[in-house]
């Protein structure tokens, strides 16, 4: 067969006339072959309806504040100043931009980098909207680019012009060129995956013909249809990648049959000191059916902040010590595992169950000791971090694996922890827990091949939180309120971005914390954690607080998940703009955990769209499933629950919660073709792409 991939795979800095800031800037953004390049799909299509003079923008603009039309105006820039604004975000660079007609002022905030990038007497084009201020015509924000030579706008036969994502050494302009002078070339050298009667089932175009479509539309429904297959191909492939792990789970390999009857949960649950919900009740059911069967248990245990899902935990670990066998628990950070150890120990008080910690501030000594343990059987139960996961730790007989907010880790950190004998075919049943409620769109994509478990509600003696978003300029009534609850003998935490002070204007733990000592909290107990201490000091501190000789902490997101105290009633979150929607959700949820009720302050003056919705909608509702819904709606899939650090690539042309139907569609079709063709040998293509893509990150090297 004829080699047609050295084109697709040609670098683009091969491409003539391209310059070295135009590679770099393509790299930046993940191109550096000519499939790269195609795979790059536009961000929308503009019609320019040719440029306008200064003069005609101000008559478009008339008596209105702002125009809702988009318009392009060149010039020549006359005047460039950088203005440093009283905090961070009001920083700009104002430009004055001049043509024949008359001159009009430009802002552009947070981009400090345009002031290098422009200078006097060079030639620009703007596009962007018109706004009124102080009786002046302005734009803020409008795409750039220097005009050069001849140089015009690249339409596509329809008059459309495609806008890309860009950045400051290569614009959208420059990207559309490239496209344009290789696409008519790399277009017959895309190979389809799907037959041609797969592609009259599925009603989509060849894909061949979908990337022509999103880059050369001949109308703008073109675009769509070409996107829709595009979409279609990465949720399918992901699909395809989950269903393939989850049959070899089910088929290939197997787990110890534990045993669970009325015995051993009246034992189990004789050492739980409070009566179980029906939700927790509900789930702990879910996972015995799992756990006695041989097919390995793939749960996913999720339930909002505080609802109790250390117990359930628990449950799963005692099933696997009855049945004379291991289990561990494996938590993100140091400050989590040490919570879950002390939870642990404390509700197994006075039996014969032992358990373990390892982390990796253990010394060496101890280390070695622990680690001997667990592989000769002398710890039953064996809580940890990351440490958990190096070579040197192999368990004697480790029936339940559980890890607890595993977005942290990412999928393919969800490592089956191992066993001594040989048999690579038995592995534990494992469950995953994540107190971020998983939106039911993002369930069905990298965590497809886990079965969902939902605890619903909070236990009973938990308080509602009340959550208020203040101004920094009405900080002092804050504190004040802050301080009175201290003052009744209830403690609180203060949350702020930094460790240490930078000129960056934002709050810093150790500086905070010295402040509100000299000035609220003058005569009170005032300490502080974060990350970077060692895990005895920090542990020195959390116990001070717990024991209620410290009456305010202030940390870094460190606090985030696991501290459970009962009476901190208080929370001030400082720059709280700085912080996403599910990390702001699950802070607060270290408040309320008692009988008294809880408040979070929202410290913050939002300037971002994305801010200003994350914030309200925090503090609209405590419901964290509608929050997980949200988040997903404000930030989209790629970065949330681990994408980034799972090496799951975020997609470029799918939109969730968009493209349901299509994800729907993808898994159904995926699940028939694993059931045919469990290793895809009949689809060789597909497979090449599938393990290229996602093979790693799904840890398909094992199954393909």
């Amino acid at each position: 067969m004829q080699d047609t991939t050295y084109e697709l795979r040609r670098f683009v800095s091969t491409i003539s006339g391209i310059s070295p800031d135009h590679v770099e800037g393509l790299q930046k953004i993940g191109i550096e072959t000519v499939a790269d390049l195609i795979k790059h799909l536009p961000l929308r299509f503009e019609e320019h309806h040719g440029g306008v003079t200064i003069e005609e923008a101000t008559v478009i603009l008339g008596e209105n504040e702002r125009s809702p039309d988009l318009v392009t105006i060149e010039g020549e820039v006359a005047e460039i100043r950088p203005i440093r604004g009283w905090k961070r975000s009001k920083a700009r660079v104002e430009v004055l931009l001049e043509d024949e007609t008359g001159s009009l002022k430009i802002n552009w905030f947070n981009q400090p980098w345009i002031a290098k990038k422009l200078h006097p007497d060079m030639r620009i084009r703007v596009h962007g909207s018109l706004s009124m201020y102080k009786g002046s015509v302005q734009m803020t924000n409008p795409r750039w680019e220097e005009i050069d030579g001849e140089e015009c706008t690249t339409k596509v036969e329809s008059g459309l012009c495609p806008v890309y994502p860009a950045n400051e050494l290569v614009s959208s302009t420059v990207i559309s060129k490239l496209i344009s002078e290789v696409l008519d070339e790399a277009l017959p050298q895309i190979e389809d995956h799907f037959s041609i009667e797969e592609r009259k089932k599925l009603a989509m175009p060849e894909l061949r013909e979908a990337y022509r479509m999103v880059h050369k539309p001949k109308e703008q429904n073109e675009s769509k249809e070409g996107r829709r297959r595009i979409a279609y191909d990465e949720l399918f492939l992901l699909q395809l990648g989950v269903m393939m792990k989850r049959h070899h789970r089910q088929t290939t390999l197997h787990a110890p049959s534990l045993r669970w009857d009325e015995k051993v949960k009246s034992r189990i649950e004789a050492r739980i000191p409070f009566t179980l919900t029906e939700s927790q009740q509900k789930v702990i059911g879910e996972i015995a059916h799992d756990v006695t069967n041989t097919v390995p248990m793939n749960r996913l245990l999720q339930g909002d902040v505080g609802s109790g899902k250390t117990v359930v935990a628990l449950h799963a670990m005692l099933m696997a010590v009855v049945g004379d066998a291991q289990a561990a628990l494996m938590a993100p950070t140091e400050l989590l595992a040490e919570q879950h150890y002390g939870t642990i120990v404390e509700m197994l008080e006075g039996s014969s169950v032992s358990v373990g910690l390892l982390t990796s501030s253990l010394g060496a000594k101890d280390r070695k000791t622990l680690i001997e343990k667990v592989s000769n059987g002398e710890l039953d139960i064996v809580v940890g971090t990351h440490a958990l996961l190096t070579t040197d730790v192999v368990f004697s007989n480790i029936a339940v694996s559980i890890v607890d907010e595993q977005h942290r880790f990412g999928v393919h950190q969800r490592a089956t922890l191992r066993n001594k004998r040989d048999d690579d075919k038995t592995v534990p049943h494992t469950l995953v827990m994540t107190a971020t409620p998983i939106p039911r769109t993002l369930s069905l994509t990298i965590f497809g091949d886990l079965d969902v478990s939902t605890i619903s509600g909070l236990p009973p003696g938990r308080s509602p939180i009340t959550t208020r978003l203040v101004q920094p300029e009405d900080v002092s009534k804050v504190y004040s309120f802050f301080r009175e609850r201290i003052d009744k003998g209830q403690q609180g935490y203060v949350v702020v971005p930094l460790v240490e002070n930078t000129d960056s204007g934002m709050k810093a733990v150790l500086s905070h914390a010295k402040s509100l000592e000299q000035e609220y909290f003058n005569g009170k107990r005032v300490a502080f954690v974060h990350g970077r201490m060692k895990s005895e000091e920090r542990e020195e501190t959390m116990s001070a607080f717990r024991e209620g000789n410290v009456d305010v902490l202030v940390a870094t997101t460190v606090i985030e998940v696991g501290v459970d105290v009962a009476n901190a009633t208080m929370m001030v979150i400082e720059h709280a703009d700085r912080f996403g929607l599910a990390q702001l959700h699950q802070l607060r949820g270290r408040v309320g955990r008692g009988e008294l009720p809880g408040v979070c302050a929202l410290i913050a003056a939002p300037t971002t769209n994305d801010a200003i919705e994350r914030l309200n909608a925090i503090v609209e509702t405590t419901d964290g499933f509608r929050i997980a819904e949200k988040d997903l709606e404000i930030r989209g899939p790629g970065e949330l629950f681990g994408a980034k650090q799972s090496g799951i690539a975020p997609f470029k042309s799918a939109r969730l919660p968009r493209d349901l139907e299509l994800l729907r569609m993808a898994r159904r079709n995926a699940v028939d073709y694993i059931q045919h063709d469990p290793l895809l040998k009949d689809a060789e293509l597909l497979r090449k792409r599938l393990l290229s893509k996602y093979g790693e990150s799904l840890g398909l090297g094992d199954v393909a």
